[in-house]
C-alpha cells in the first residue's frame, strides 16, 4: 500500500516538474507558429479579410437576395464616389449656378414690357393648371431642400447648429424625402398630361432660339403660350430628369422589392447626378418665373396677365384667343371673357 502511495506521488511531482517545460515547449511552438502566419498572412488577418470581401456567397438561414454575402466591398467605392466627386463638383455647381443667376440679375434686371400695360387682363392659366403647377412645384422644393440637407448638410450645417439640432434636421429630411417623393411623381404625371398640348415643338421656337428670346437684344419674340425656352425646360427638365429621378428614387423608397446592393447604389448615384442637375436648372426657371420677368409670378398665382404681356410674351397664343380659334385655360368659348380680371387681381 505504501510502495503504491510513493509511485502515485513521485509520478505527480515528475509531472509537475515537466509542466514548465511542456509551457517553454507550447510557447515555442505558438512563436514559430506566429512567424510562419506572418509570412503567409501579414497582419495576420488579411487573408481571412480577403475571402470575407471576395463576394462569395456564404451559408445563413436569412432569406432574400444577396444574404449569404458578408460584405460587399463594392459599397466603399460607392461610399467614396458619393461623398468625394459626386458631392464636391454638385456643390460647386450648385453654388456656381446661384452667382451666375445673381449676376445675370445685377447686369441685366428683369424683363420688362416694351408697352404700357392696358388694364385689360387674359386669362392664362385655369385654376386647375394652377393647382397642377403649384403641387409639383412645392413638393419639388421640399425634395430639393431635404435632398441637398442630406447632401451637404454635414459640411455645411453640421458646423453651424451642431450636432443634436442637424441629426433632427436630417432625419426630418429623410422621412420627408421619401414620402414626398411618390407625391411629386403623381403631380409630374398630371402636370404633363395637362400642358403636353403646349410644348408640343413649332417651326416658330426655331426662331425664338436663334434670338436668345430677345433676352439681350431687348427684342420681342414671337412664341405661343411657352416659348421654346419653357418647352426645353417641358421636355428635358420636368418629363427627362424628372424621370429619372423618380425612377432611381423608387428603387431606393422600396427597398423590400428584393434589390440587390449593387442595385441600390447604382440607383443612388444615377439618382443624385440627375437630382442635382435637376435642382440647378430649375433654379434658371424658378428666376425666370419670379423676379426674372415682370408679370410671370402673378400669371400663375392669380391665373391673369395683362394684354401687353400677352401680346409681347404669348403672342401666338394671344392672337388665336383673340381670333376664337382657341379657348381660355378654363374654357371660356372667346376673348369677352378675358375683358378683366377678378377683382382681386386688379391691384
Amino acid at each position: 500500500m505504501r510502495s503504491t502511495f510513493a509511485a502515485m506521488r513521485n509520478v505527480l511531482l515528475g509531472l509537475m516538474l515537466l509542466l514548465p517545460l511542456c509551457g517553454q515547449i507550447a510557447w515555442a511552438q505558438a512563436q514559430d507558429s506566429q512567424a510562419q502566419r506572418q509570412q503567409v498572412q501579414p497582419g495576420n488577418n488579411a487573408p481571412v479579410w480577403r475571402e470575407v470581401r471576395s463576394g462569395k456567397e456564404g451559408f445563413t438561414t436569412v432569406q432574400g437576395r444577396e444574404t449569404g454575402v458578408l460584405v460587399q466591398s463594392e459599397g466603399q467605392t460607392w461610399r467614396k464616389l458619393r461623398n468625394g466627386p459626386i458631392t464636391l463638383y454638385g456643390g460647386w455647381l450648385v453654388v456656381l449656378m446661384l452667382i451666375a443667376i445673381g449676376l445675370f440679375y445685377r447686369l441685366r434686371g428683369p424683363i420688362g414690357l416694351h408697352s404700357p400695360p392696358t388694364g385689360k387682363m387674359v386669362e392664362r392659366f385655369s385654376a386647375f393648371e394652377r393647382i397642377a403647377h403649384w403641387s409639383m412645384a412645392l413638393s419639388f422644393c421640399v425634395l430639393a431642400l431635404s435632398g441637398l440637407t442630406m447632401l451637404f448638410g454635414k459640411y455645411v450645417l453640421l458646423p453651424l447648429i451642431g450636432h443634436t439640432l442637424f441629426s433632427w434636421l436630417a432625419e426630418l429630411g429623410k422621412n420627408l424625402h421619401n414620402f414626398v417623393g411618390p407625391i411629386f411623381l403623381f403631380s409630374i404625371v398630371v402636370f404633363v398630361l395637362k400642358f403636353i398640348r403646349d410644348n408640343i415643338p413649332r417651326a416658330y421656337d426655331l426662331t425664338w432660339l436663334v434670338k436668345g428670346g430677345g433676352v439681350f437684344s431687348g427684342e420681342v419674340v414671337p412664341s405661343g403660350r411657352f416659348n421654346a425656352g419653357e418647352k426645353i425646360w417641358f421636355w428635358g427638365g420636368v418629363i427627362g430628369l424628372g424621370t429619372v429621378s423618380c425612377a432611381s428614387g423608387l428603387v431606393l423608397d422600396f427597398p423590400n422589392f428584393d434589390q440587390t446592393r449593387a442595385l441600390m447604389m447604382l440607383a443612388n448615384v444615377v439618382h443624385v447626378i440627375a437630382a442635382i442637375l435637376f435642382i440647378i436648372w430649375s433654379f434658371t426657371h424658378i428666376y425666370l418665373g419670379t423676379v426674372g420677368t415682370t408679370g410671370a409670378y402673378e400669371a400663375m398665382r392669380n391665373g391673369y396677365v395683362d394684354e401687353t404681356w400677352a401680346r409681347e410674351h404669348a403672342q401666338y397664343w394671344y392672337e388665336d384667343v383673340q381670333a376664337g380659334r382657341r379657348a381660355l385655360p378654363s374654357g371660356g368659348p372667346d376673348a369677352a371673357v378675358a375683358a378683366s380680371a377678378p377683382p382681386q387681381v386688379q391691384h
